[in-house]
């Protein structure tokens, strides 16, 4: 009897030395007491704090949860993250179980389930986080410090999936939940491990304190460049819209701007925006790269939209030469219609803008692209960063002196545009792909300008044919119910009142939208950070339908 037992410990033994050996990598040693006596816990933080300064004492059991917070969690695990992976799937090679699974990521409210996310096999873990080695990482699920994480998109998601709606006012127990995951491939399922690390906090949730200041109209400051509007409109609308963005029912709005009949009736700042802020509203600049390739068409520096690439580029001397590259048009990326293989809205496609960032010469990525197979040059709208900047390479060397000192002359002087400023590409030529800069009020003058067709002050800016191809139907949005693409401008109609008004307008990611209306004589400016948030723009389409039209329209 003596003897089995010994062979069953033996074999058991075996067994956990057995687990231990297959490990794929040796894990980081442990350092402290703390790691040691914590393995397989989710800790709360108030802040980053290093692993080397955390004590016991740091870990929060209780915790405010405001808008603007800085709630950190620190997993202390006992391997790292491929080591669970090849556990999972242990006939995989590494570089392989990488790109196929992380860490699975569950959320529960007062025990009640409520999101989980597979993170993507592209998230890491700080700069000192090594999926191989690591055996703890700190990410922030909420920053006030303008930290850019996975952590704090998923924590928007889990609060967009229920999260929000079940912290209410009062307390509640945050519960998370973590383990390894891998998807072998599209078709099959994924296989998730055990529990590798959980941890809990009680969160305290109250309603925002909305002060008089905070809700009341601002007034428009002298100076403001603009003739002010007389008309009168319904204050309690702007008012209520004011409660919604101070108490972040309406989340990082910085300005709304409204001109009507040409002259400034609103001016409304907040979240430490005001008058000067030059706001980064991203895509909306591509906008800008339209106007100024209709004002060098009229300046003959290009003949017409119709010119195709090869006039410009010997496109030989770049990978994936074929005839169907040659053929592509300045139509067709002011359309966001060419053949190029490339497409923002496919993590995946050869030509997203991400794969763009990193190289040393966008231009030369773009122009390198290979075609799309199942697209033809001006037949499918797919948008596409990477042909905006081929138009701004275009423009900059077909203008005298540089697009920089063509914009200045040609359109920001003759709309007295003085508070701007440029990005650049890695060559030095402004980033025609967006993040032009500018304050709330020179958009709102850049916007009117097309409502006035083309003129600022008795003179013709923009060719009033080219306001007209660029405010048109120029092709389909697909998936998006009567919504189209004109020249870098989008168009949509918003209902109000069993009422259709069309409008075009300028739109970047965060909720940035410059808004002309067809019908009404109406310009709206809504500038916003709310970057990577899928609820922006329906923020924007909110203030427009919900306050903005209510108080003039009424």
């Amino acid at each position: 009897m003596k003897q089995i037992l010994l062979l069953l410990t033996g074999l058991f033994m075996s067994g956990i030395l057995s687990a231990q050996n297959n490990d794929l990598y040796k894990t980081d040693t442990i350092t402290s007491n703390l790691q040691n006596a914590n393995k397989g816990k989710i800790t709360f933080m108030d802040r980053n704090i290093p692993l080397q300064q955390y004590k016991e004492s740091d870990f929060l059991k209780s915790y405010e949860l405001k808008y603007k917070s800085d709630l950190n969690i620190r997993v202390f695990m006992e391997n790292s993250v491929i080591n669970y992976l090849h556990h999972l799937a242990p006939d995989l090679p590494a570089e392989k179980l990488l790109e196929s699974g992380n860490l699975q990521f569950s959320f529960y409210i007062d025990n009640q389930f409520i999101y989980k996310e597979n993170i993507h096999h592209g998230c890491n873990f700080g700069s000192g986080g090594n999926k191989n080695t690591s055996i703890t990482f700190r990410v922030p699920l909420t920053s006030s410090k303008g930290e850019d994480w996975w952590a704090m998109y998923m924590w928007d998601r889990f609060l967009n999936n229920g999260g929000e709606k079940a912290l209410t006012e009062g307390k509640h127990l945050l519960k998370i939940e973590i383990r390894p995951y891998v998807k072998l491939d599209e078709k099959s399922t994924v296989k998730t491990g055990n529990i590798i690390a959980e941890g809990q906090v009680e969160l305290i949730i109250k309603t925002p304190k909305v002060t008089a200041k905070q809700i009341e109209i601002q007034s428009i400051k002298p100076s403001s460049g603009w003739q002010i509007s007389t008309l009168s409109f319904d204050k309690n609308k702007i008012e209520q819209l004011n409660t919604a963005i101070a108490n972040y029912t309406l989340k990082e709005i910085t300005s709304v701007v409204v001109i009507r009949e040409g002259k400034l009736m609103l001016e409304e700042y907040f979240n430490d925006a005001d008058r000067n802020t030059l706001h980064d509203t991203r895509s909306a600049g591509k906008s800008f790269t339209s106007t100024l390739m209709g004002i060098a068409i009229q300046d003959g520096y290009i003949k017409s939209e119709n010119e195709k690439l090869s006039n410009f580029y010997d496109l030989k001397q770049f990978a994936n030469y074929e005839v169907k590259k040659d053929n592509i048009k300045i139509k067709d990326l002011l359309t966001m219609s060419s053949a190029f293989d490339g497409s923002d809205s496919n993590g995946d496609s050869p030509g997203n803008e991400e794969n763009m960032y990193p190289t040393d010469n966008w231009v030369k990525f773009a122009l390198d692209l290979p075609m799309d197979k199942n697209k033809t040059n001006g037949g499918k709208w797919d948008y596409f960063t990477a042909g905006v900047v081929i138009l701004g390479d275009i423009l900059n060397k077909s203008v005298p002196e540089g697009l920089e000192k063509y914009a200045a002359e040609k359109l920001f002087k003759s709309l007295n545009i003085t508070q701007y400023q440029w990005q650049y590409t890695p060559q030095k030529v402004v980033n025609t792909a967006g993040s032009l800069q500018m304050t709330s009020l020179e958009y709102a003058k850049y916007a009117q300008l097309y409502k006035n067709n083309g003129i600022w002050n008795n003179k013709q800016v923009i060719p009033s044919d080219w306001v007209s191809k660029t405010l048109s139907h120029q092709i389909q949005i697909p998936e998006r119910e009567n919504q189209f693409y004109g020249y870098l401008f989008w168009n949509k109609t918003v209902e109000y009142k069993g009422k259709s008004y069309e409008t075009y307008y300028c739109a970047g990611n965060g909720g940035n939208e410059f808004i002309i209306f067809k019908e009404l004589p109406i310009v709206i400016i809504i500038t916003s950070k709310a970057y990577n948030k899928r609820y922006a723009h329906t923020q924007a389409d909110t203030i427009v339908k919900d306050y903005i039209l209510p108080s003039i329209l009424n």
